[in-house]
């Protein structure tokens, strides 16, 4: 049986931070992933879908300048496009594989699982670990109906060598939102059916009002209220089965993606054999991101039922915590400063901080701008009919809560308002700020 100092479960960016920090103080580290060395964000997530959303930007903003200078708008070559998305993907693994090397992390290509508190089975060998790291991330949700198998995942998409004619997305998430939008503007008959009332529900709902008539006015076919309950294969493409109040309705697609949220992947761990705790939103953990129930084992990323939220740079932040807390006898407790999550749809939208409900729960004496901006310079340069924002301010130190922005740029920007938030500088002293113009940053002063 082979030993370790620390063997951390998962290659992602929550997994490597916690293994390469561990090896460079000198533990004797090792690592395990049944997929490639990488995790979701670089190869099956984050970066793969921005790079597709580079073309689209580009039909987005023609579209809108078309007879402003613009003459036809480009047509998207799918094929170009994951060709030149597979470069990034290709170079990652051998590139953290290198880095392991280099820092004498051991590698494995397994899964593993349980067998005691400190003991876990990696493929074919048996290893103990006087800690143990799991950074799993998450997968895709299991559905439960008839057909279900039919439905594709958004890795699937992310690897497709052609596009659909038509495509139906099951939830209405980011996912099923951001990757709509990639296949509408490659000329994809699209449809999105969500069960609940307003989709994106984590959102400022006043600003996600934005997105769903934008999304709409781009073609896409946004069925609210309804839940998927059976897929059917057809000769040609499938038949999705959905029920609204009783009442049934059927849709037709070539493909359906399940995009129906993305629990954590610890299921498979038997983790009941190793004393730890944990809920349908991951390993149990306290403050340092430690097993409640098993003191050597950390978890961190989306693994981990922590108050942070599922992106990856929280799950980077969590990884060093974490290492932290294995590396030295003193406790580090994880500090989260605000969080800005974005929704890479075009147009984009945007968070950060308090939603003006959270403010309300809070109890803060608060304040809110709302406007829509589709009249200010910067939307009508590009032509662009969605921009607005709401931001919320607390009345007695008067710093910004929250911000939440869909337009132009909204992804930049929102780091701004992350700082603001962070730092507390009272709105008086952000005003007074010269930003270079004009920029999207020029109009913040204007929306606080």
């Amino acid at each position: 049986m082979k030993n370790y100092d620390l063997f951390v479960i998962g290659s992602g960016m929550a997994g490597m931070s916690i293994a390469q920090k561990a090896a460079a103080k000198g533990l004797k580290v090792a690592i395990t992933d049944e997929l490639p060395y990488g995790g979701t964000c670089a190869l099956r997530g984050c970066d793969p879908k921005k790079v597709l959303i580079g073309p689209t930007e580009a039909h987005y903003h023609a579209d809108h300048l078309l007879g402003k200078g613009i003459n036809q708008v480009p047509e998207i070559n799918w094929e170009d496009v994951m060709e030149f998305k597979q470069k990034f993907v290709d170079e990652m693994p051998p590139k953290i594989e290198a880095g392991y090397e280099n820092k004498g992390i051991a590698m494995y290509h397994e899964n593993a699982r349980f067998l005691s508190e400190d003991t876990l089975q990696v493929g074919q060998e048996k290893i103990r670990a006087d800690k143990i790291a799991i950074a799993t991330g998450a997968k895709p949700r299991e559905l439960d109906f008839l057909g279900a198998e039919y439905a594709q995942t958004s890795t699937d998409f992310l690897n497709m060598k052609e596009m659909p004619e038509s495509l139906l997305f099951i939830g209405g998430g980011y996912i099923a939102f951001e990757f709509a939008h990639i296949a509408a503007r490659c000329g994809a008959e699209v449809t999105i059916v969500h069960r609940s009332q307003a989709p994106l529900k984590n959102f400022e709902q006043d600003i996600v009002d934005h997105l769903v008539k934008a999304t709409e006015e781009l073609g896409i076919n946004l069925v609210l209220e309804t839940e998927v309950c059976g897929v059917e294969k057809l000769e040609q493409g499938y038949q999705v089965k959905g029920e609204t109040n009783g009442e049934f309705e059927f849709f037709k697609a070539e493909m359906v993606i399940n995009s129906a949220g993305r629990p954590p992947k610890i299921f498979d761990l038997d983790l009941e054999k190793a004393n730890i705790s944990y809920t349908k939103k991951g390993i149990e953990v306290n403050e340092y991101l430690q097993s409640t129930t098993n003191s050597r084992v950390y978890a961190a990323g989306d693994a981990a039922d922590s108050p942070g939220l599922p992106l990856t740079p929280v799950g980077v932040l969590e990884g060093y915590t974490a290492a932290s807390n294995i590396i030295k006898v003193e406790q580090k407790i994880v500090e989260y400063p605000p969080m800005p999550t974005v929704v890479f749809t075009l147009p984009t939208m945007a968070s950060v901080g308090l939603t003006e409900a959270a403010a309300k729960a809070g109890g803060y004496n608060y304040r809110v701008n709302y406007k829509e901006a589709e009249n200010w310079f910067n939307a009508r340069r590009l032509q662009v009919p969605e921009y607005a924002f709401k931001t919320i301010i607390d009345k007695e130190t008067e710093t910004v809560l929250g911000a939440h922005l869909i337009g132009p740029n909204a992804e930049e920007t929102i780091n701004l308002f992350a700082m603001f938030i962070k730092t507390e500088i009272p709105v008086t002293e952000i005003k007074k700020m010269i930003f270079s113009y004009p920029t999207l940053a020029s109009d913040i002063s204007y929306m606080l």
